[in-house]
């Protein structure tokens, strides 16, 4: 898996190349006053039309919005490092508010799918299932590596924070493109089933690479 972490860090610090420049506009404009928090609050808060959108069977425009918002999770960090105003309280709520996203969005694509259950291969009970591994595995993998973390730092352990255990192909990111990627071309369904499966595997992942250190 380090090839593909590997290619996901540069991925990253791609986007971050393209979302600085647009953290410095916005700095500038604002006059500093913007805050990297009221940033990630926006991102979490238009997250709901974007599931109504997914619920309401309008899939283009669901998945242009969650590309739009989707690099607030990259803005409001760039904005915290260019107004130096990096904190734990802003760590604690970007990593919160990503897994209410997800939920969110869970929400939406389940009604919608369930709703669209009469020309799917799948009965609704078993795509309700599917969706609820998808959503749980998806919390899941970001609970394992937050302990990790944090019986390290318990221990006194040196570790690098939110990066010791980001090992695995279910990133958040890679989860939001497959979810992007599912509305643009009808295999959402699909795409879901893939993350239920892919996330669980990588929590699991990441449970053995915490085991081994703590060894």
């Amino acid at each position: 898996m380090q090839p593909i972490n590997s290619f996901l860090d540069q991925c990253k610090k791609l986007v971050k190349g393209v979302v600085r420049p647009i953290a410095q506009g916005l700095n500038n404009v604002s006059g500093g006053q913007l805050s990297p928090n009221t940033v990630t609050i926006v991102g979490l808060c238009m997250h709901i039309p974007i599931a109504w959108l997914i619920a309401q069977d309008s899939p283009v425009w669901a998945a242009g919005l969650l590309v739009v918002f989707g690099l607030f999770d990259t803005l409001d960090g760039e904005l915290a490092r260019l107004q130096k105003r990096e904190s734990s309280v802003g760590m604690l709520l970007d990593s919160t508010t990503d897994r209410m996203k997800e939920i969110i969005l869970y929400i939406g694509i389940a009604y919608l799918l369930v709703s669209q259950s009469s020309s799917l291969p799948w009965q609704p009970a078993t795509i309700a299932a599917v969706a609820a591994a998808a959503c749980g595995g998806s919390i899941l993998v970001s609970y394992v590596n937050a302990w990790g973390e944090a019986i390290l730092a318990a221990k006194g352990h040196k570790h690098t924070i939110n990066q010791t255990f980001r090992s695995g192909l279910l990133r958040f990111e890679i989860r939001m493109v497959l979810i992007i990627l599912g509305l643009l071309t009808g295999w959402l369904l699909y795409v879901v089933a893939a993350i239920a499966v892919l996330a669980w595997l990588t929590a699991l992942e990441r449970l053995r690479n915490i085991i081994a250190v703590l060894k």
